[in-house]
């Protein structure tokens, strides 16, 4: 059994099922807001498990030797944090402030592709047949889904829309250039430190939004869907860059093709989103696309330079 594809198809149910439970909350919470209470909750989940051996400017024992942290690793470290936690999130929050959870999860759905691009320009990937026609069912399912709006008489831009697509290209950039510092450093360490990152740069940006004033007056269920999506952030970063880590970052985000298949269940469950015929096609071609992806991953498609 591969551990890191197992990994990186949990985290993506969970993505799924926190972008559908995020719905819960952005009625009350702004996208800064909620996405510094998510990932503030979702620090302190990881923070027990790491304070016994990170240090920034110590060496720490990992694997076999000593490892000490570079200032310039951790500079870019924080940067990718930022970006993963602060910048993505507060996107997909304020597109799912006007998109349904399933069609937001299948637009993110472009997130493989996007990946798969940037890999392949930058040489760390070697894109295979199936691999690729994997990824082109994923994004022929997202296509499938949004047939019903692009037929729909309406004027204006998709604002929601351009928001998502927005996160999954900071998605994609960041999981590509992740990779390095997870070879060199344990995943743990590098989850809790990017996040804690991102919460200090969200807790300064959400002032424009006045979080201070506004935690007393949320409700039960906000705070009830913050609770859920922060602790769903901490377990399934860490399994995503436990992916990430032992994986290809086309082969991880593939999983992604999951989050619409649980947002749409979720989003039916809790939500009372319909479960439409075009919904139910675009997750059939986004199955088949993990499908070929996956078995294009086990007939050792890589990347390039690696073993």
């Amino acid at each position: 059994m591969n551990l890191a594809l197992l990994a990186a198809a949990a985290s993506g149910v969970l993505a799924g099922t926190a972008i559908a439970v995020t719905r819960l909350a952005v009625a009350e919470v702004p996208p800064l807001t909620l996405a510094m209470l998510r990932y503030s909750l979702g620090c302190v989940c990881l923070l027990p498990f790491v304070l016994a051996h990170f240090r920034p400017v110590e060496p720490v024992e990992y694997a076999s030797g000593a490892i000490k942290y570079r200032a310039s690793d951790l500079l870019a470290m924080a940067a990718l944090g930022i970006g993963q936690f602060g910048v993505l999130i507060a996107l997909l929050n304020w597109g799912l402030q006007r998109v349904e959870a399933a069609p937001a999860a299948l637009v993110f759905g472009l997130f493989p592709l996007l990946t798969l691009c940037l890999g392949a320009a930058l040489g760390r990937e070697r894109i295979g047949a199936r691999l690729l026609l994997g990824v082109l069912l994923s994004i022929a399912g997202v296509a499938v889904s949004l047939l019903p709006k692009l037929g729909a008489p309406q004027s204006g831009i998709w604002w929601g829309e351009l928001a998502v697509l927005g996160a999954a290209c900071t998605g994609a950039l960041c999981s590509v250039l992740y990779r390095p510092y997870l070879q060199r450093y344990p995943t743990l360490p590098v989850s809790a430190y990017a996040m804690l990152a991102s919460v200090l740069f969200l807790a300064l940006a959400a002032l424009t939004e006045a979080w201070p004033q506004r935690l007393p007056g949320l409700s039960g269920r906000a705070w009830a869907a913050i609770a859920f999506v922060g602790l769903s952030s901490a377990v399934g970063y860490y399994w995503w860059l436990y992916a990430l880590k032992h994986e290809s970052p086309t082969r991880v985000t593939v999983f992604l093709s999951l989050n619409p298949v649980a947002a749409a269940l979720m989003g039916w469950a809790v939500l009372g989103e319909a479960l439409s015929a075009n919904l139910l096609a675009a997750m059939a071609l986004i199955a088949a696309g993990l499908w070929l992806a996956t078995r294009a991953a086990s007939k050792g498609t890589g990347i390039i330079g690696e073993p």
